[in-house]
Parts: C-alpha cells; sequence; structure tokens
C-alpha cells in the first residue's frame, strides 16, 4: 500500500479560472479515496482539441475554477474500496469515458458507451457523491470529464483507468487516451478497410490523421485527405496519405470530386471535423454497393443531417463512432502492445514537448494550429 493512501496530499495543478485565460499553477489538495475511486500520480499529459474547446467555453455552459486534461499516462498511487483490477504501482492510462463492467453497453461486445461512466462535459465533480476531490485553501476545484490530468495526482472512477504494460513510455502512449484512438479506432473498428481498398479522410487534424493511420496499418493503397488547409497535406504524408483535395479548389461538391478520382467513389470514408457538410460529403463520396462512411466529429446541435434515402437502398452504409468502438479497460492495453510491437507509430503525432511550468505555451502552439500533439511533462 502507498504510504499516501488514505491521506490527503498536497500537488501542483495548473488551475483554469476564467474561459480563454492562461492556466495558472497552483498547490491544490486532492483528497483521499471513496469505494470505487483510484489515485494517479499523472507522468505525462498532453492538450487535446477539446480542453481548449471547454476552456475558451464559447459553445457551453463555463464551470470554473476547473483543471482540465483528459490525455495522460501515470502510476497508481492508492486505490479505493472494490477495486480489484489495479494497485498500487501500476502503470494506467486514464480515460474520459469508462467501463463499468456491468451495464449492457458494456457486457455487449459490440458496444463501448457504458452507461454509467460515459462521458459528461457538464459534470465538474465525481459520481460517487457528488463532490470534488480538489480544492485550494477549503474550496472546491471543478473536475472535467472526470479525468483532470493537469494535476500532478488526480482522482478518477475505477473504471476510467486502464492498466497498461509497464514496459510502454507513458510518454508516448498517454496519447492513446482520447485522439489517437477515436480516430485509429474509427478506421480500423468501424470502416474496416480492405487491404488495397480506398479510404477518403476529411480533416487532417489529430484525430483525422490518426485516421488516416488507421488506413495506412489497414492495408489501403490510396489514402485521400481532404482539408481546406493545403498546407497540411505534406505533413499527411507521413501517415500514409497520397493524395489530397482542398474542396477549395473546386467549383463542384468535393464527393463529386472524389467520386470521379475514384471510379465512382472510394471504398471507405471517415468524417473527422465537426462540419454537417462534410459529413454530408463523405456519406456522398463512398462507392454504391459497398461503401461505408463513419462519422467521427460532433457537429453542432442545431445541425441536421439529410439525404435520400436511395442513397440507402444502393447499398451505401452510415455509421457513427465514439472513442473508435474502443472499450477502455478491456481494449486499450491491445492498443498499446500494438506500439510495443512497431505496428503503430506513435512518435510521429509528437510535435512538441514542455515542462509542467510551460503547459500555457502548449494552448500557444495548438491555437496557432502549430501542434499535433504537445506532451506535457509533469516533472520539471
Amino acid at each position: 500500500m502507498s504510504t499516501t493512501a488514505g491521506q490527503v496530499i498536497k500537488c501542483r495543478a495548473a488551475v483554469s479560472w476564467e474561459a480563454g485565460k492562461p492556466l495558472v499553477i497552483e498547490e491544490v489538495e486532492v483528497a483521499p479515496l471513496q469505494a470505487g475511486e483510484v489515485r494517479l500520480k499523472i507522468l505525462y499529459t498532453s492538450l487535446c482539441h477539446t480542453d481548449v474547446y471547454f476552456w475558451e467555453a464559447k459553445g457551453q455552459t463555463p464551470l470554473f475554477p476547473r483543471i482540465f486534461g483528459h490525455e495522460a499516462g501515470g502510476i497508481v498511487e492508492s486505490v479505493g474500496e472494490g477495486v480489484t483490477h489495479l494497485k498500487p504501482g501500476d502503470h494506467a492510462l486514464p480515460v474520459f469515458t469508462g467501463e463499468c463492467g456491468e451495464c449492457p453497453h458494456c457486457k455487449s461486445e459490440e458496444g463501448n458507451m457504458c452507461d454509467l461512466l460515459r462521458i459528461n462535459t457538464d459534470r465538474g465533480v465525481m459520481i460517487s457523491d457528488n463532490q470534488s476531490r480538489f480544492s485550494i485553501k477549503g474550496k472546491p476545484i471543478y473536475h472535467f470529464v472526470g479525468t483532470s490530468t493537469f494535476s500532478e495526482y488526480t482522482v478518477l472512477h475505477a473504471g476510467c483507468v486502464a492498466k497498461i504494460n509497464p514496459a510502454a513510455p507513458l510518454d508516448k502512449v498517454c496519447i492513446l487516451s482520447c485522439g489517437i484512438c477515436t480516430g485509429f479506432g474509427a478506421t480500423v473498428n468501424v470502416a474496416k478497410p480492405k487491404p488495397g481498398s480506398s479510404v477518403a479522410i476529411f480533416g487532417l487534424g489529430a484525430v483525422g490523421l490518426a485516421a488516416a493511420e488507421g488506413a495506412r496499418v489497414s492495408g489501403a493503397s490510396r489514402i485521400i485527405g481532404v482539408d481546406l488547409v493545403s498546407s497540411r497535406f505534406e505533413g499527411a504524408k507521413k501517415f500514409g496519405v497520397n493524395e489530397f483535395v482542398n474542396p477549395k479548389d473546386h467549383d463542384k461538391p468535393v464527393q463529386e470530386v472524389i467520386a470521379e478520382m475514384a471510379n465512382g467513389g472510394v471504398d471507405r470514408a471517415v468524417e473527422c471535423t465537426d462540419s454537417i457538410q462534410a459529413m454530408i460529403s463523405a456519406f456522398g463520396c463512398v462507392h454504391d454497393g459497398w461503401g461505408v462512411a463513419v462519422l467521427v466529429g460532433v457537429p453542432s446541435k442545431d445541425d441536421a443531417f439529410k439525404t435520400h434515402p436511395v442513397n440507402f437502398l444502393n447499398e451505401r452504409t452510415l455509421k457513427g463512432t465514439f472513442y473508435g468502438n474502443y472499450k477502455p479497460r478491456t481494449d486499450l492495453p491491445n492498443v498499446v502492445e500494438m506500439y510495443m510491437r512497431g505496428e503503430l507509430e506513435l512518435e510521429k503525432f509528437i510535435t512538441h514537448t514542455v515542462s509542467f511550468s510551460e503547459i500555457n505555451k502548449a494552448f500557444d502552439y495548438m491555437l496557432k494550429g502549430e501542434s499535433i500533439r504537445c506532451i506535457i511533462r509533469m516533472e520539471e
């Protein structure tokens, strides 16, 4: 048992006090665990666009002060009563969604949207008692998506913690906690392209590049990147993208452009933007008879997808996915092993590394469009 188990831990955390303002490194108190919880010592974390989106608080209910962060790698410091799949010293990845193991989704071989631990961006407290485990001088600091990894220690529901191979480098595999698995899994688990097939990837941000990596690993021969920023194509080549289309360069809908390029349409399309038009285009560019389009991006709540039923009758398939259809505790360790065997390349996603005290630089890199993933090293 850890010598700090059952005690309040004082540590550094990057606290967001208000929307859009730089994070402040503060000393926070991290409370002991309730039953079913885990306290992790975070060694490496990374910045995801989702953190930036909720930090800016432009399209949702603001909840501050808050500790953001949800992609990370760390070591289990202590476990609460009833936790059996983890012990102090285990290497683990925290995940913004979970696997309780008891609900219909967890018991299904097909679903991964756990009824108990499904992502909830509005919740800023723990499920067990509706209280925060973070405080500064008695003032509660809100959690973020059940992870809050911009803290040297954090508390999670045990179902949101995946035990992994201790030989895996945490400064690399930490990026599997969110975006990389979301895109990679959308391709390999949901689109399932066959060797030699054609795949169109809409959006070449981190998730889209991970989707392209999934197509590369699957053996696709044509990987067509679709993005409104032409400068992204060069960097996308290392992820397997070998053709590029910028919709702004054409006077016809991009789905028609791709259909002409691919002799009637691509075999698979994976949409990784928040644009409803990109979603429509992704479905429109797949081949009739066998084409499959997979939607990953989250559109505006007022957006609506409209298409004619004949598109389905012509045997095109439209699917959606959540976290790449991965169950966190069951599947994430296997993705880590793919990396360890050299089947999945993670280093090329990592463009920057900063120390914890420089965490605001990570936000600057992402806001300027300079980074895919910036690793934040907790120890100075």
